[in-house]
């Protein structure tokens, strides 16, 4: 019985040519997504960095989330939509759907700038105002700052 050989005559130039590839498009296979331990860290910067919850402000949970947002994000990341009052009341349903939030905002931040510290400013801007480039001064640049901060630490 004879084995064709082409295969494995192939195969490094495959896996040459896939790595030449990617160090050209400036990809990485470790780039292609953060890592949890950064969206984690990520998290609680913001969790730390967002002023206190008082009742009655309009935000909820110590991440400080709009009302109006809570029942699309509760649905996408939870796989049930949540009313004010319950994202309130479930500390648990809070974290775990700031961090899908998180998470996706970060992940495109970081393929877009290939840094990760910029990638931690432009997700906290975001989160505070929608826009990742009205941040530079200000309250809201404090407050990016802050999260940065709290990410290095």
């Amino acid at each position: 019985m004879k084995m064709n050989l082409t295969f494995f005559k192939t195969t490094p130039y495959l896996i040459l040519s896939t790595l030449i590839t990617f160090c050209t498009l400036g990809i990485s296979p470790s780039m292609a997504q953060v890592k949890d331990t950064q969206v984690n860290k990520l998290v609680e910067a913001i969790r730390k960095a967002a002023p206190l919850n008082k009742p009655k402000d309009g935000m909820y949970s110590d991440w400080q989330v709009l009302p109006g947002i809570i029942p699309d994000w509760t649905k996408r990341c939870l796989g049930k939509s949540m009313t004010v009052d319950q994202f309130e009341a479930d500390k648990k349903a809070a974290q775990k759907t700031v961090t899908c939030i998180v998470q996706r905002e970060f992940e495109t931040q970081f393929k877009a700038t290939k840094n990760e510290m910029q990638a931690v400013k432009n997700t906290a801007c975001w989160w505070m105002t929608g826009k990742i480039d009205s941040c530079k001064n200000g309250t809201t640049g404090t407050s990016v700052e802050k999260v940065l901060t709290f990410y290095k630490k």
